[in-house]
């Protein structure tokens, strides 16, 4: 049995692993949704079962639940092709198998002691373009995978140490973008290969079983810390279901159900009632939709280690044919959406078994905006480009307090890329990027603010794509809290502001140059009756310009 100095210290020492692997990936990526976003994930995976046993941690939470079913689809597929061999990776893209969508491209590296394999190093990121019918692949009017991007099941990309040119040149044809994909796939192979390097360095010194141990007993802390959390909490059945606006193919609005039951030391997450899979791409694999129940409860038990025993004491209910148990080819690219309101369910279930521990729901979507043309000017005639960018929103009030304002969503660690980034790499002009008053859900603890973003195009021609969620249904407060302000895209044609019809979905707008698009977030949902709100807190709203002239005179 290890002493608990030794195990602290194996522990660290495997995060920083994990961790080095993240900064090495974001100090190399070409792409600015790695490079300055960290829409990636790097970890350390079970030998036997792909289970989750380290992760790093400036990596997307959702990818930890996502990347075990990633591990053992390339595991699987390896065992019918010969087997995993020393100095070999496999990549996909297979958002059915691994999970996410497919922009996000999956690395899996074994790694050998002895010539026995020890354990899999993973990492996944974000890739700008890989094809598909919309640049930045988020296709609101999608009914297939194939109109997403192209697909990439389980293959090597380097064969015993040596890279395969043939799977590169296939991967170089099918983006719009290719030396963005070879410098984000570089910096990929390169984290696993420091992660490879870093891992033999621990295991000479602390030797194999020793820290076999201690991960086997970091997962049992895990695990007996969740049944903990779960026996305190009150023993009953919790429903709660909110709504998708549309699937951005009919303009229907879509279910998310759950039944969360406690029973002593198991909890369990039902989320039968849930609508059918649908047409359009806010549908959702089962690998991604356990992967949000997993973002959710750390969310809800924060101390609990991040590894596979966090779900080990949870049993997640998916019914077959949901829009979050889809197959192929169902379209999945608009997967964030989905797993954005599987957690707001999940919170709001929570606040009726225990409020203090909940939190209100947050702005609910990431609005993924691209925009893409070609150079006019004469050094880069005719070259391509694509922004692809996602944008910020409140995160719900809580029982220690106001929510987050402008904050990214709660499945992911990622920065928001700033707008210098942004206006350097691409030919926009943000004219207004700025807190949104009024956004926020009413309480005693009020939601966060949402932001108000205003881009302008600098070329001659542009085609914007927008995917986004909230535009009909606002973010819920819990405890009395108030729901918070509706999600609002516009653009300009001919002078004029338009909408949407499908409300924050649409693909296809032609822009000119001067032409603007703008995006007013929602905030999040506030927490707890607004009768409890202190003045001064209200008075501060007011001074800080948190709430408009209509609210202050309400307020008054």
């Amino acid at each position: 049995m290890l002493d608990p100095v030794t195990l602290a210290v194996l522990k660290g020492r495997l995060e920083q692993i994990a961790d080095e692997m993240d900064a090495t990936l974001y100090r190399s990526a070409f792409n600015p949704i790695i490079a300055e976003a960290h829409d990636a994930c790097h970890g350390m995976y079970d030998a036997a079962t792909g289970a989750t046993l380290v992760q790093g941690k400036s990596g997307l939470p959702v990818f930890v639940g996502a990347m075990a079913f990633a591990v053992k689809a390339a595991a699987k597929a390896a065992a019918g092709r010969g087997g995993m061999v020393d100095g070999d990776v496999w990549l996909f893209n297979d958002p059915y198998e691994g999970g996410t969508h497919a922009n996000d491209f999956k690395l899996v590296r074994p790694v050998f002691r002895g010539g026995k394999l020890f354990c899999f190093l993973a990492s996944a990121a974000h890739w700008h373009d890989v094809g598909g019918a919309v640049p930045g692949n988020y296709n609101p009017a999608a009914t297939e995978c194939w109109q997403e991007a192209v697909q990439i099941p389980p293959v090597r990309i380097v064969r015993a140490g040596v890279l395969d040119q043939d799977v590169l040149a296939i991967l170089k044809a099918n983006t719009r973008l290719p030396d963005s994909l070879w410098g984000d796939l570089n910096g990929q192979l390169a984290a696993l290969e420091l992660g490879a390097g870093r891992l033999d360095g621990l295991l000479d010194e602390y030797g194999d079983a020793t820290v076999l141990e201690s991960l086997d007993t970091l997962r049992e802390r895990a695990r007996r810390l969740m049944r903990d959390h779960i026996a305190r909490l009150p023993d009953g059945e919790y429903a709660f279901e909110d709504m998708l606006d549309n699937d951005g193919v009919r303009d229907q609005p879509l279910r998310i159900a759950l039944k969360l039951r406690v029973e002593g030391e198991r909890l369990t997450l039902d989320f039968t009632g849930t609508s059918p899979a649908c047409a359009g791409p806010v549908n959702i694999s089962r690998a991604t939709a356990i992967a949000a129940c997993y973002v959710a409860l750390k969310h809800l038990f924060p101390d609990v280690p991040a590894n596979a025993g966090v779900l080990d004491a949870v049993e997640v209910v998916l019914p077959d044919g949901l829009v979050i148990s889809a197959d192929r080819p169902r379209p999945v690219g608009g997967y964030t959406e989905t797993i954005l309101r599987m957690i707001d369910v999940i919170f709001c279930a929570m606040a009726q078994a225990e409020p203090r521990r909940a939190l209100a729901q947050a702005y609910g979507t990431i609005n993924a905006l691209s925009i893409a043309g070609y150079r006019s000017d004469e050094a880069r005639r005719g070259q391509r480009w694509v922004m692809f960018s996602f944008f910020g929103g409140g995160h719900g009030g809580h029982s220690d307090g106001d929510g987050l304002s402008h904050g990214n969503a709660p499945i992911s660690t990622a920065t928001i890329p700033p707008l210098e980034i942004l206006e350097a790499a691409y030919p926009v002009r943000f004219t207004q990027w700025a807190l949104r008053p009024d956004s926020a859900g009413d309480g005693q603890h009020r939601g966060g603010l949402g932001a108000i973003y205003e881009i302008e195009l600098l070329e001659d021609s542009a085609e914007a794509f927008i995917f986004g969620e909230r535009g009909r249904s606002a973010p819920k407060g819990i405890a009395g809290g108030r729901e918070a302000a509706l999600n609002v895209f516009r653009y300009q044609q001919d002078g004029s502001w338009r909408t949407p019809p499908m409300s924050s979905k649409m693909l296809g707008i032609q822009l000119e140059r001067g032409d603007r698009v703008r995006l007013e977030t929602p905030g999040g949902g506030g927490y707890g009756e607004p009768a409890a709100r202190s003045q001064a807190a209200r008075e501060h709203d007011r001074k800080m310009g948190y709430v408009g002239e209509n609210l202050k005179e309400q307020a008054a």
